[in-house]
């Protein structure tokens, strides 16, 4: 997709300063979230067996639950544990037409996953050992590699802590390190 430039690039930047100065507040000044944190992202997968053999054979997220949809009769419903209590969740909907990915608003962009360096260099090598198809460590971003799932769903792989953007302590906590 073309990249704004110029005038139109300019105009784009004072907008998100001035976005930032009007809503962005410092650590000691924001209000605690108002939930505990992600119990689970749900997304569609257009495959049951290939999606788990997706994340948990081939990139180790443990099946943790496969269960009917409560909502969609012979819909599954299925969840992968990605680490500190957190869960990736999928629907299958059987029927319904499945079209490729693409980048829309409401859509999934990414979902960024924080790992070690040692984790990260081990996802890495499985796929290149693999010959999977994916970005990265590029754009002088050393730190993250970019694929697409079966379902089109992107997934970062991030050597970051969590609550932490590019060494940056966005939540002011404590335990951050910026480190791994």
């Amino acid at each position: 997709m073309p990249q704004p430039e110029g005038a139109e690039l300019d105009a784009i930047r004072a907008r998100r300063e001035e976005l930032k100065n009007k809503y962005l507040r410092a650590p000691a000044e924001r209000p605690a979230s108002t939930v505990r944190g992600v119990h689970h992202l749900a997304l569609i997968a257009k495959d049951v067996d290939e999606t788990i053999r997706f994340y948990q054979e081939f990139l180790g997220f443990p099946l943790v639950e496969l269960v009917e949809n409560r909502d969609y009769r012979g819909s599954s419903h299925f969840f992968f544990d990605i680490g500190n209590r957190n869960l990736l969740g999928f629907f299958d909907f059987p029927g319904h037409d499945h079209p490729e990915f693409h980048e829309t608003i409401g859509a999934v962009q990414h979902l960024a996953l924080s790992t070690t360096q040692a984790d990260f260099d081990a996802i890495k090598a499985k796929l290149d050992g693999a010959g999977f198809d994916y970005l990265g460590p590029d754009r002088g971003v050393e730190n993250s590699i970019y694929l697409r799932d079966p379902n089109g769903v992107g997934i970062e792989f991030y050597v970051q802590e969590l609550g932490v953007f590019e060494g940056d302590d966005l939540l002011g906590t404590p335990s951050a390190t910026g480190s791994s």
